[in-house]
């Protein structure tokens, strides 16, 4: 679309009737409960959580040890802690994780279809290191997981993990300069440092239904499928669908790419939609080893690279990823090829009115995407997003969308509303029964909740501290990594730093970043790292500078992960490093701050 063609389609656009659409789609789906309306995995529930991958139950002595590090998660942050650190030449660190094997996500989520939405290419971490190449641009689970295995046999990280054990108390104690942590197998574990790499997205949810105990049919959550009912694997083939109604509750990334699988398998399928997602095209592809041949040592670092200063809207000389993602980012930050006239004066108003019109042009396209995939005019019309293109994450899947042209697959639209009972043999909306024998959630994972929950664990530090306490009005750290109080504790993941959307890269990035720092404080012949309250309290106004404008962004999307249902005070949208060109800007920030060799902002001492 050159500029001309773009300036043409957003003087047509009605933007009064697009803004009002969207803030009604909005309201309508606000919930005064926000987190607390989806039920807690526990008791009644706590079936859900169970893991029901597990060949052998794990019986062992309660382990009584001393360790330099203690990495908790064995997902790719935990392995990517581990790997860092073992670099850098530390090797007396314990890997712990409530899976039974390596893989995080990647061991949980086994459901048909799955695969990662960013390329094999980038999201793969350590390729290099590790000697393996994805077999596809966007590898299925399978092959995801076993890169997982493969990263852990590599640094002679099985030794040293244990599993199916969960943490269930951190305790910081001042006298020997270390956490005294304590497991479920009574296991009792002095580490000087401790990494937490549980990841934001580790406890499954459900909404809170009435009735939902009442179903006496077959009911499980995405992220623990039942095979044993289901039958088949992650290609299909699901034969114990084959005489049962399902619905599937939840129209999420996972979803999108179960639907395809359990539309060609179940006699029946029902997908049960409170908001549409923005889907476009995947065009998976094999990879080619003529390309591979052509690549040389760096070329995956540079890659990610890339792919992170396109979705920052940082220009690049070359699209090196070039898929769905870098299509859309490409569309959202040069505003489809719009440019300004000779002699036109380029205001703020101006160019905030051009963002909204190039976010409105972005989500008509696809729209109009989704029409020409769906046959039926009022289900193509209920599967349409109306909110801005970054509100929720955008899916890419080319099965998703034709699956409801087949006979044998209904979509239930709550329009925003949920589903209002489960009987004992049926979901209820708006007051229309419909039966069913299985019932699977796709309803994703706990967000926002307390640093102790996420944590699995009762962490306290300096006099008795809870951590939930300390971030009860927020996050409170440095950097995003460090916490005044909790000396030596080192959080991995997503809350007040910077957020990739290739979450392996931004993990690394981390990992990587904080090993340094251990082996710097060492240098200096220090054992205790602790962020200063001015660091923290400087770093929180930071925070809310470079936030200001995607809070209000957030606060006009519908409710979810980005802003929290709504609390978009407590959201990832206000307490991430955010903005335009947020990304690398925090990537250089880091690298001058490690350049400096100060550790400023941090106490060291032995």
């Amino acid at each position: 679309m050159n500029a001309t063609d773009t300036r043409a389609k957003m003087a047509a656009l009605d933007v009064d009737a697009l803004r009002a659409k969207y803030a009604d789609e909005r309201d309508r789906r606000l919930n005064p409960l926000e987190q607390a309306q989806y039920a807690s995995v526990e008791g009644e529930l706590g079936w859900v959580d169970a893991d029901p991958y597990v060949d052998e139950p794990l019986v062992r002595e309660p382990l009584d040890e001393t360790v330099e590090v203690l990495v908790v998660g064995a997902g790719f942050g935990g392995l990517l802690a581990a790997a860092h650190l073992k670099k850098r030449g530390i090797e007396d660190l314990r890997v712990i994780d409530k899976a039974s094997d390596f893989g995080g996500t990647w061991y949980w989520n086994r459901y048909p279809g799955a695969q990662c939405d960013v390329e094999s290419y980038i999201y793969l971490p350590l390729l290099e290191e590790v000697g393996q190449f994805p077999t596809e641009k966007y590898a299925h689970r399978p092959e995801i997981f076993a890169h997982a295995q493969a990263i852990g046999k590599h640094f002679g990280l099985y030794e040293q993990a244990i599993f199916q054990t969960e943490i269930t108390s951190m305790t910081w104690e001042e006298e020997s300069l270390r956490w005294i942590v304590r497991t479920d197998r009574d296991d009792l574990i002095r580490a000087r440092y401790v990494f937490t790499a549980s990841g934001p997205l580790n406890r499954p949810k459900l909404p809170g239904i009435p009735g939902i105990n009442n179903f006496q049919g077959k009911i499980f959550h995405t992220s623990r499928w039942d095979y044993e009912y289901t039958r088949g694997n992650h290609t299909g083939g699901m034969t114990g669908l084959a005489d049962k109604r399902v619905a599937i509750v939840g129209t999420g990334a996972t979803a999108i790419q179960a639907v395809p699988y359990l539309a060609r398998d179940a006699a029946h399928l029902y997908v049960v939609q409170r908001t549409p997602s923005n889907v476009s095209r995947r065009g998976n592809q094999p990879t080619d080893p003529e390309w591979v041949g052509t690549l040389t040592p760096g070329w995956q670092q540079r890659r990610m690279d890339n792919f992170s200063r396109l979705s920052a809207g940082v220009p690049v000389e070359e699209d090196l990823v070039r898929d769905g993602w870098t299509e859309m980012f490409r569309d959202l930050y040069t505003a489809f090829g719009w440019a300004p006239e000779e002699g036109e004066e380029v205001t703020p108003d101006v160019m905030m009115d051009v963002i909204e019109r190039t976010d409105y042009l972005a989500g008509e396209k696809m729209r109009e995407w989704i029409a020409s995939q769906v046959e039926d005019p009022e289900t193509a019309e209920a599967l349409k997003p109306w909110y801005g293109v970054l509100c929720k994450r955008p899916a890419f899947n080319d099965g998703y969308l034709p699956a409801f042209n087949r006979d044998n697959v209904s979509l239930v639209d709550t329009h925003g509303a949920g589903i209002s009972e489960i009987t004992t043999d049926s979901i209820v909306v708006d007051g229309v029964s419909h039966p069913v024998d299985c019932i699977i959630f796709a309803t994703g994972f706990e967000v926002a909740t307390s640093a102790n929950r996420t944590a699995g664990a009762d962490i306290r530090g300096v006099n008795g501290e809870q951590l939930t306490d300390h971030f009860a009005d927020g996050p409170r750290t440095f950097h995003g990594f460090y916490v005044h109080g909790f000396p030596n504790l080192f959080l991995l993941g997503s809350g007040n730093n910077a957020v990739k959307g290739n979450f392996t890269d931004m993990l690394g990035e981390q990992a990587e970043h904080l090993a340094g720092v251990i082996v710097e404080a060492q240098a200096a012949r220090g054992a205790r790292i602790e962020a200063t309250a001015e660091a923290e309290d400087a770093w929180r106004g930071t925070i809310r500078e470079k936030t200001a404008e995607i809070r209000q962004v957030a606060a006009n999307c519908t409710p979810g992960y980005f802003n929290s249902e709504g609390d978009v005070e407590r959201s990832w949208a206000a307490n991430t490093y955010g903005g335009f060109g947020g990304v690398p800007e925090f990537t250089e920030l880091l690298g001058a701050w490690r350049d400096r060799k100060d550790l400023d902002g941090l106490t060291v001492s032995s």
